[in-house]
């Protein structure tokens, strides 16, 4: 047996990874083809990643160019340790306040309570409306897990 395949995890310990993690790595296009790497704290409702950011940021405007993206989570500081899930994926762009603002609360809420008055400030400032947006999985590729 391949090593790969020892340490591969299964459909349900990469959703359990998942909800476990505290921030995903978004990868996205960038207009001059260069990849662009930006951080995010999500959630996960019905096995979808949601995120939250301002509609002006620069990962959105290359989403609405071209909406695959590649996610990751990831842990470990020891090599032995390095875990991660990657979700290649076609990402939806929420804009209407009725999506985004409850997505903001879940997101605070879940990243701590000084967090949430905070994004509800950001969600309420004019001229930084801000959007949402989901990543259903076009696949799952869970790169390993702990060698315990």
């Amino acid at each position: 047996m391949s090593r790969r395949h020892q340490i591969v995890m299964s459909g349900e310990e990469a959703a359990a990874f998942l909800e476990d993690g505290r921030t995903v790595t978004c990868a996205t296009l960038g207009r001059d083809g260069w990849p662009h790497l930006m951080p995010l704290w999500y959630v996960i409702r019905d096995g979808q990643l949601w995120s939250w950011t301002y509609a002006k940021s620069q990962k959105v405007a290359n989403l609405r160019r071209d909406p695959r993206c590649t996610l990751q989570v990831e842990t470990g500081t020891e090599y032995s340790e390095l875990r991660g899930v990657m979700l290649a994926c076609e990402a939806v762009i929420h804009d209407d306040v009725e999506t985004v603002a409850p997505l903001g609360a879940e997101i605070a809420g879940r990243y701590g309570a000084a967090r949430a008055q905070w994004v509800g400030m950001e969600l309420e400032y004019p001229g930084r409306p801000a959007c949402a947006g989901k990543a259903p999985p076009a696949g799952i590729t869970p790169a390993s897990r702990s060698r315990d």
